[in-house]
């Protein structure tokens, strides 16, 4: 892909955004008159009144048609369209299996095993096609660890999208700011599927804040999941210490990481299964200290913003601070993750 203009990327993420914040009403139409909605009818739904899915199916429609048509418009060669095809088409796929889930409530099993597949296939493809951004360099230790990046982020927004704007704002956040590195590092396609990923995040941020009038659903969580963690673990940090390298892509995914890790810990200590939905979220424990829903989502928004603004920190820091700034990040996730959990479950 040709080297793009800043005014290019503006471009493509100002058509995702109107593409999917036009195509969003129709779906939800489409969710109303077909009876797909999350009806509040368990505990640890926050919401009163039926909300209707689908919204999922018109961000992956948004960020495929853009893509493509953007692909077709400018330099298209077969080597781009293999790119950007290997980044879609599994995050296609993860998408229509939401979008089951959605329609025919699937158990969780299935679903784990289907993005474990998924997982272990894109990391032996990144290894194979040395398109891994910060890889070890050894095999049996890349494809290990990418696939448990590759599953553990998808499952992350999937939990994460338990409040009204919650994982939309902190995905559009994290797109942004991978835009942003990206760009500055000269990794074009990388950025300009960033741009359009955050574009279509914002289009449907618009019907998704709180009070949602839509939400994306499994197939909007599963299909956004995997394409910003195979997008994230492509990305090529620019610090030279290890450490601080692998701390980027776990950065601009810290909030939906630590609301995942929170829920997990306080599910497994209270010897209940991990997959179980429940109020014991990040929102909903922000919620019990007497916030309210939009008080709630605008903090997790601050605290997505904040540890992207550490990884932009590391990518441009000297040497000799890359790893302090990325042990000091650390230990401010630590710390909000010790506090969170001692917090009341439910």
């Amino acid at each position: 892909m040709r080297s793009l203009t800043l005014g290019d990327y503006l471009l493509l993420g100002a058509l995702s955004l109107i593409t999917v914040s036009l195509l969003t009403p129709i779906m939800r139409y489409v969710a109303k008159r077909y009876g797909v909605v999350d009806a509040p009818s368990e505990s640890h739904k926050t919401h009163k009144n039926p909300v209707p899915y689908l919204g999922g199916v018109a961000i992956a429609l948004g960020v495929v048609i853009v893509t493509y048509i953007a692909s077709l418009a400018s330099d298209f060669s077969r080597e781009t369209f293999l790119l950007a095809s290997s980044v879609l088409i599994p995050a296609i796929i993860m998408g229509i299996v939401g979008l089951i889930d959605d329609l025919k409530k699937l158990s969780p099993w299935p679903r784990f095993i289907i993005q474990s597949l998924f997982g272990i296939a894109i990391s032996a493809l990144l290894v194979a096609t040395n398109t891994l951004g910060s890889p070890f360099g050894n095999n049996w230790i890349d494809i290990p660890i990418t696939t448990l990046f590759i599953v553990g982020i998808t499952n992350s927004i999937n939990f994460f999208d338990n409040i009204d704007g919650g994982a939309s704002g902190a995905l559009a956040i994290a797109a942004v700011f991978l835009f942003i590195l990206s760009f500055q590092g000269g990794q074009f396609l990388i950025a300009a599927l960033s741009i359009v990923l955050a574009g279509a995040t914002l289009g449907f941020l618009l019907w998704n804040k709180p009070p949602a009038r839509i939400y994306m659903g499994d197939a909007g969580a599963l299909f956004l999941g995997i394409l910003i963690a195979s997008l994230a673990i492509r990305f090529d940090p620019n610090p030279i210490d290890r450490i601080a390298s692998f701390s980027i892509p776990l950065l601009l995914l810290a909030i939906p990481i630590l609301d995942t890790s929170v829920a997990v810990a306080s599910r497994i200590r209270r010897k209940i299964s991990p997959f179980q939905g429940g109020r014991d979220h990040l929102s909903h424990r922000l919620m019990r200290m007497g916030f309210n829903k939009r008080q709630s989502v605008f903090i997790l928004w601050i605290g997505s913003v904040l540890f992207a603004s550490f990884a932009i920190a590391i990518s441009n820091a000297s040497y000799s601070i890359e790893r302090l700034m990325t042990i000091f990040a650390g230990a401010l996730w630590l710390m909000l993750f010790i506090g969170f959990f001692r917090t009341a479950d439910n």
